[in-house]
């Protein structure tokens, strides 16, 4: 399994501690969890039961049976509810340990949310006191959050530990293409983003082009429609969705700007803003160092393949069916360094995290993201691609990222120098230049004698 190591080694420390251990684990659709489960079930002795969207009594009668047939070997008969069923495993788990994990628990919880009462009193009462893991997963971010581990919930309080299940860095994405070149690999994480299920749907023997046509552009392929489908699954109103990260993929990030794009009131966007927030599909930003309440916040997608599927598929569909799949994708790869700039500035910011935690910067920053504002040197608005500024913003890196067909040239150095002006001259800065393309002479004899950072794509792995 790709990854995952760090989840995996949480969930055997839990197992292995010997006492009552309760994890709650979530993270958006297709995001692994299921596979994590199933990895770590695979080696190790335990009750795994999938809910499904069903009514509570057949949830029960399934539930009676995983359970019946890991202690006793066969199934006997439904228990007549579900504190009989925390009943026996409380009566079996004697001397012995017990591993439960109950995979999408909302579809259980959701029908009968007594459930979680009785659960906190099988908790509080019998299972505290035995060598108990259970593990209680589920794709609805909100209910696992605010449904299991809220303080209105009967088991607050009640978990020793929790874990969000996050999408694959670049990085770790890259390992799904081990042919590819590093711009072939960076191109596939602006596609398809870090979610597992989306990159297994790209053949890492096609080109990027070949997969484009058969996973997205052909009609019945798992990655033409997903976006749609899940929204639809989530949500009651996905019109109003759709047309929101829409307006987002073509570049209106403010929350008025997507108001007026949708003709929609200011309100009643930031309430659906904030559920696909709660959703993990777009994130608040901030220009770089500012406080969470800074008047210039903006939304931007936190999935690379919801950006691209809202940008080029969800309004070109009937278009695309027009030209051909061929034409299509290649219509597509030819705007892909275009809109690989903003996938890309990210891949930029991970790196700049990966280097952090591994101490290989000048200083741990404290913040780091994209800039944006007014420069007093220049009087006029101003953006930094990536910024990174220690506790005291006494220093920073300053960081232009450029995925573009070719080298650096000294009027992109000059940009990010007049750019860094809008911070105080006091502050101690360093300079950074990630390219595609390389750079051109000049600007690596000025960046030689500057003490200037060059990296090119293949210096990110």
């Amino acid at each position: 399994m790709i990854g995952r190591s760090r989840e995996l080694q949480q969930i055997k420390q839990l197992g292995a501690s010997g006492n009552f251990e309760f994890l709650v684990m979530y993270g958006r659709r297709r995001v692994g969890k299921t596979t994590i489960l199933q990895e770590f079930a695979d080696r190790h002795d335990v009750i795994f039961y999938s809910a499904q969207e069903k009514n509570d009594s057949l949830n029960l009668r399934d539930f009676s049976e995983t359970v019946q047939r890991y202690f006793d070997g066969q199934f006997i008969a439904p228990f007549q509810s579900w504190e009989n069923a925390f009943a026996y495993i409380t009566k079996k788990a004697s001397g012995r340990q017990v591993i439960l994990i109950i995979d999408e628990f909302p579809f259980m919880a959701g029908p009968n949310p007594s459930i979680k009462s009785m659960l906190q009193h099988e908790i509080d009462h019998h299972w505290k006191n035995q060598n108990i893991f259970l593990i209680l997963c589920g794709s609805s971010v909100s209910f696992m959050v605010n449904d299991i581990m809220g303080y209105e919930s009967p088991l607050y309080g009640r978990s020793t530990s929790s874990m969000e299940v996050l999408p694959f860095d670049y990085l770790d994405s890259a390992a799904f293409f081990p042919e590819y070149s590093a711009e072939e690999k960076l191109t596939a994480y602006g596609i398809l983003g870090g979610i597992p299920r989306y990159l297994n749907c790209f053949s890492p023997g096609k080109s990027i082009g070949e997969n484009l046509k058969t996973a997205v552009l052909r009609n019945g392929a798992f990655l033409n429609d997903e976006p749609m489908m899940a929204l639809r699954m989530e949500l009651r109103e996905p019109n109003v969705y759709n047309s929101i990260l829409e307006a987002i993929a073509r570049g209106n990030n403010k929350v008025t700007e997507i108001a007026d794009c949708i003709h929609e009131d200011k309100n009643k966007c930031s309430k659906y803003i904030q559920t696909l927030q709660t959703l993990r599909l777009i994130e608040k930003r901030v220009p770089c160092g500012e406080p969470e309440s800074s008047r210039k916040t903006i939304y931007v997608f936190t999935d690379n393949f919801y950006r691209f599927w809202y940008h080029y598929i969800f309004a070109n569909r009937s278009y695309y069916e027009l030209l051909g799949e061929e034409e299509a994708a290649s219509e597509i790869m030819a705007g892909i360094p275009d809109f690989m700039g903003l996938a890309f500035e990210d891949i930029c910011r991970q790196y700049l995290l990966r280097q952090a935690r591994l101490r290989n910067l000048p200083f741990v920053p404290a913040y780091i993201g994209k800039w944006w504002g007014n420069n007093p040197a220049i009087r006029a608005q101003d953006d930094i691609d990536l910024v990174a500024l220690d506790k005291k913003k006494a220093e920073g890196i300053f960081c232009e990222c450029k995925f573009t067909n070719r080298p650096m040239p000294m009027e992109e150095y000059d940009d990010l120098m007049t750019a860094s002006r809008a911070f105080p001259e006091s502050m101690k800065k360093h300079f950074l230049f990630i390219s595609k393309s390389g750079f051109t002479a000049p600007v690596q004899r000025r960046a030689a004698q500057e003490g200037a950072v060059l990296l090119t794509l293949e210096d990110l792995f």
